[in-house]
């Protein structure tokens, strides 16, 4: 597969303090990465090193083979980047803006007006190029911001938090811009917005005190959330003895008004076993309902795992 970024063995520190800790990851062409973390876990660091802006302590970045120490402006032009506050100057039309970015970019001026048409169609803004930045919904800002990102048609794109503040339309619309964009390029998308990664990406990573605690694809993920227990009312006091017997049942917790949650094998579910002797056994099926975990409660549960007891004390403190 075409990898576009490869970092390996990245560590950055700010004095004694460890902010990023032997990080590796890589990012194939077509793969949207969501990349995740608490405040201060180190993913705004990781993502400048990426981009170029803050040099690693120790560690190697590619950006489609380029390495982004040695060849920094080769590197940065398979990039594009938008930052949690689009870059745009509100006192130009979309394509004046757009223009001066296609002159920074370096696309040569034969080639300009092609690219501009382009970004702007694949943005949604084909019919606004005359507007004023400063006119435009946030929602047509931002894509705007995104617009610029790609002008040049870099290998990968880097989103910062690119729904902030937008309504539920505009983050519907961004969402498919950006899986649209996924199939073309690379995509890392930074958020704390935990359903937009579910929505958009293919992949995700979580980043907490420096490490990577999670490196998953999004079907991975969608597993994790099938928790390994069900709840279960009957019309009828069952037998808690026989329903603790049947095959990958691991412990029952009586909930009360005839209401358990049974914990069972994640490779097995005993869901259909369990109800044939509850019917059998006389004792009425009211409810048998797999649960499900939430993304937010992964991610509580994986950056505690990964907290030391101090860090938690800090953080109740």
């Amino acid at each position: 597969m075409n990898e576009l970024i490869q970092v390996d063995q990245l560590t950055r520190y700010y004095d004694d303090h460890c902010a990023v800790d032997n990080v590796t990851f890589s990012l194939q062409k077509g793969e949207i990465l969501g990349f995740l973390g608490p405040n201060g876990a180190g993913k705004s660091s990781t993502m400048q090193m990426i981009c170029g802006n803050l040099a690693p302590t120790s560690g190697q970045i590619l950006v489609n083979g380029i390495d982004i120490l040695d060849n920094p402006k080769e590197a940065k032009r398979e990039l594009g980047y938008l930052p949690e506050i689009p870059p745009v100057y509100r006192e130009l039309t979309v394509d004046e803006f757009l223009n001066y970015c296609a002159r920074l970019h370096g696309i040569a001026r034969d080639r300009q007006r092609a690219a501009l048409e382009q970004a702007k169609e694949r943005c949604g803004l084909t019919e606004v190029g005359q507007r004023l930045i400063g006119n435009l919904s946030k929602g047509y800002q931002q894509r705007v911001g995104i617009a610029q990102a790609i002008l040049h048609m870099p290998a990968v794109i880097i989103l910062d938090e690119p729904t902030v503040g937008l309504d539920p339309l505009q983050i519907r619309e961004i969402r498919e811009l950006i899986r649209e964009l996924g199939k073309e390029h690379g995509v890392i998308l930074s958020t704390h917005i935990l359903p937009e990664v579910q929505e958009s990406c293919t992949r995700v990573q979580i980043i907490n005190k420096g490490k990577l605690v999670l490196n998953d694809s999004i079907e991975g993920l969608e597993q994790q959330m099938r928790a390994s227990s069900l709840v279960v009312e009957t019309q009828q006091p069952p037998d808690l003895a026989r329903l603790g017997s049947v095959a990958s049942v691991q412990k029952i917790d009586d909930l009360g008004d005839r209401r358990y949650r049974i914990f069972h094998d994640k490779e097995h579910n005993p869901a259909e076993r369990l109800a044939e002797l509850i019917v059998s056994a006389g004792w009425g099926l009211r409810e048998l309902t797999p649960e499900r975990r939430s993304m937010e409660q992964i991610f509580i549960d994986i950056t505690r795992q990964t907290s030391t007891p101090a860090d938690n004390q800090e953080q109740t403190a």
